[in-house]
């Protein structure tokens, strides 16, 4: 299977341990980050989403408009805007990218987030919204002629976008959640299931309940993995920087009291989506799971995202992360925790390794097929 390899690029600097800094739509980090990331050999880019930062569309078609390879992982919760304009507006960003663009349904993990764009919704009410809200996204994106729709959430009359998204096959969708709600909708509707970075057992079991919820409907997602990635000349030089960033993540950066990027936090926020919840299960079992999985950003931030980390040197966290390739996971989004230099020592450090193991793997299960 292709291996794909996706960083991150945010609208502005920051990170667990950089307190903000910079405009709120900083063009010139935005500009420079896509560019690296391009050099060093990176499939892609993910752009979040947050109820306070930058309009994530334009953060995209800024970073496209200084690349020419990169794609564009789009993270975009259903419930704001219509879907039939949200399809035609992420047709029209494929058609700028020049085909591009996937799109990461993010359905909410946090109440206190959502309400911020005056989404009341309970955790399953928003998950059935999703689910009807990507059957619309795909009917617009496919239908030759206008159609009308009545559901529980969205009714409309005579819909049609004479643009469709310029890849062939449609703009790919991937998914988050770990509930039961959520699984049940990405086996419907996920081209990519994206989960975040447990252990391997943690990543074997999740993996399976997608598959085994797709297998009926006949459909089979890929799988990819959201992980952190903390590199050193040597191993104990690799775990004195995770334990320097565990310190660094209680004192500064991205959940510290002053932080404007998430509004401040004082403790961390509740783990209220099950992603975290299963993040947390993993934290009580110790600061250091599969040898490498480093979870002290997880227990320090109370594991609101992609906080667990490989630590180690370039060829054994390759080693790390190609185990989980091994185990049917063929994307990785990861990065580091200094957005400034991440890009460049993984390009030079960790991408050829990555891309070396991935094609050794396949050529065996080639030869033991044959």
């Amino acid at each position: 299977m292709p291996i794909d390899l996706y960083g991150t690029l945010y609208p502005r600097l920051f990170s667990e341990v950089i307190p903000a800094q910079g405009p709120a739509f900083d063009t010139a980090h935005i500009e420079q980050r896509a560019m690296e990331h391009e050099a060093a050999g990176f499939d892609g880019v993910l752009l979040p989403h947050n109820s306070g930062w930058a309009d994530n569309f334009l953060t995209t078609a800024r970073a496209a408009g200084v690349t020419k390879r990169l794609k564009f992982l789009l993270a975009h919760r259903p419930g704001f805007i219509s879907p039939t304009l949200a399809a035609r507006k992420l047709a029209t960003l494929d058609h700028y990218t020049g085909g591009r663009l996937l799109l990461h349904i993010i359905t909410g993990g946090r109440n206190v987030e959502q309400r911020r764009d005056g989404d009341y919704l309970e955790h399953d009410e928003r998950y059935a919204r999703t689910d009807e809200y990507l059957e619309i996204l795909r009917n617009v994106w496919t239908s030759h002629d206008p159609f009308s729709h009545e559901g529980a959430c969205y009714r409309f009359e005579n819909a049609f976008s004479e643009l469709k998204p310029l890849q062939a096959s449609g703009i790919p969708i991937s998914f988050g959640g770990a509930s039961s709600a959520a699984i049940a909708v990405a086996a419907r509707r996920a081209d990519i299931f994206a989960l975040w970075g447990e252990s391997l057992d943690g990543a074997r079991e999740l993996t399976a309940s997608v598959l085994d919820a797709a297998r009926p409907l006949g459909r089979r997602p890929t799988f990819s993995i959201s992980i952190r990635v903390i590199l050193g000349a040597t191993e104990d030089e690799a775990w004195r920087r995770a334990h320097e960033i565990e310190h660094q993540t209680r004192e500064v950066g991205l959940w510290s009291p002053a932080s404007p990027v998430f509004g401040g936090h004082t403790p961390p926020p509740s783990a209220e989506n099950e992603g975290s919840r299963r993040l947390l299960r993993q934290v009580a079992q110790g600061d250091v799971l599969d040898q490498r999985l480093f979870t002290g950003v997880a227990k320090a931030t109370n594991a609101p995202g992609n906080t667990t980390a490989i630590v180690g040197t370039a060829a054994q966290v390759a080693d790390a992360l190609l185990a989980y390739y091994r185990a049917g996971i063929g994307g990785f989004l990861f990065r580091g925790f200094d957005p400034r230099t991440d890009a460049v020592e993984f390009g030079r450090e960790l991408i050829p390794l990555l891309r070396d193991g991935a094609r050794l793997i396949d050529a065996q299960h080639q030869g033991h097929a044959a």
